[in-house]
């Protein structure tokens, strides 16, 4: 496939397509380090955003298989904070479908962006999922748990939580061992922005005003949380594909569960329908599709699985860059 029928010619991150295990198509541009012209490259780790919900949700679903935890436990439960109004019966399975109806902070259907967050509360606060429950603990209930789906960030960051206190690690660890090192994913972690290892691309903002970019280190958290903000790299999303399709992580019947409709109404038939930690989209003709996203302040992400080509596509852009457009164009070239 020839890569300029997928991407515009200013398309900046790496994308990568690969059909039964070989790669059809590949392409890296654009810079990790603009000031100093450092190109990216295929082992440049890229923020991720909101993708690292699906990692999260691996996470719970082997606690639930190893019997730590059930789908019907509930916060209350589980963690021992405060809950304020928080309805202390919301469970895991709420949390993980996005019905729970707990107070998110980052409230999506009223908010438009992410840095607005911290005008009155510093990001380089956000270290650990716990400080970021000052910023929705003590707001009410959205609506009663269960009753519909919305998506809500502060449930994954409650997830997370649960896992580190079932397991008594921080929860990037707990992945780290349990999910990226079981996979394969040497590059892929959470990483603070004042101590970023080697390869991690710096994400970019566009200013208007002065028609050039700033770099989003005050626009999003110091470190990535349940809620997202892993960085990683193309070969590790494939290699996170394989070990969870191939049950390495998770049991198999697991898997089908994880990737199945599980909350949404399919209203919008490009996002489709909620499984565990990824979205879902309709396929009459054959088997669903089943994609994981991120999109924050110069930071965009999409990895998609179509289980009846056996394609799996990981687009990510350190730009903000539109890797929805070109996800609908392989869709188009390749479904």
């Amino acid at each position: 496939m020839n890569i300029k029928e997928i991407i515009d010619s200013d398309f900046r991150g790496n994308i990568c397509i690969v059909r039964d295990g070989d790669v059809i198509c590949q392409s890296v541009t654009g810079y990790a380090d603009l000031a100093n012209e450092v190109p990216n490259t295929p082992e440049t780790r890229f923020a991720s955003a909101s993708a690292g919900k699906v990692f999260v949700a691996v996470g719970i679903l082997q606690l639930i298989e190893q019997g730590a935890i059930r789908f019907d436990d509930t916060l209350g439960r589980l963690l021992d904070i405060d809950l304020h109004d928080v309805d202390p019966d919301v469970t895991v399975e709420q949390l993980l479908t996005h019905t729970s109806g707990v107070p998110d902070y980052f409230d999506e259907s009223v908010m438009d962006e992410y840095e607005d967050l911290w005008v009155d509360f510093p990001n380089y606060r956000i270290r650990h999922n716990s400080d970021l429950l000052p910023l929705f603990i003590t707001k009410p209930m959205m609506y009663p748990r269960g009753e519909r789906f919305q998506y809500n960030n502060s449930g994954y960051v409650l997830l997370a939580m649960i896992i580190e206190k079932v397991t008594g690690m921080d929860f990037d660890r707990y992945l780290k061992e349990a999910v990226f090192d079981a996979c394969g994913m040497k590059s892929t972690g959470y990483f603070s922005f004042d101590r970023l290892p080697s390869k991690c691309a710096n994400s970019y903002i566009y200013c208007e005003d002065t028609d050039d970019y700033r770099t989003n280190i005050y626009s999003v958290d110091a470190k990535g949380t349940g809620a997202g903000g892993a960085f990683v790299t193309a070969g590790d999303i494939l290699s996170f594909w394989d070990g969870l399709l191939s049950g390495r992580i998770i049991s198999k019947e697991m898997v089908s569960r994880m990737l199945s409709r599980q909350s949404g109404d399919g209203a919008d038939p490009e996002e489709g329908y909620y499984g565990y930690g990824v979205w879902v989209i309709d396929n009459p003709d054959g088997e669903d599709y089943v994609y994981f996203q991120g999109c924050d302040p110069g930071v965009s992400f999409i990895s998609e699985y179509n289980p009846d080509r056996n394609i799996v596509s990981v687009l990510m852009s350190n730009y903000g860059d539109n890797v929805w457009k070109a996800m609908r164009k392989i869709r188009e070239k390749l479904y």
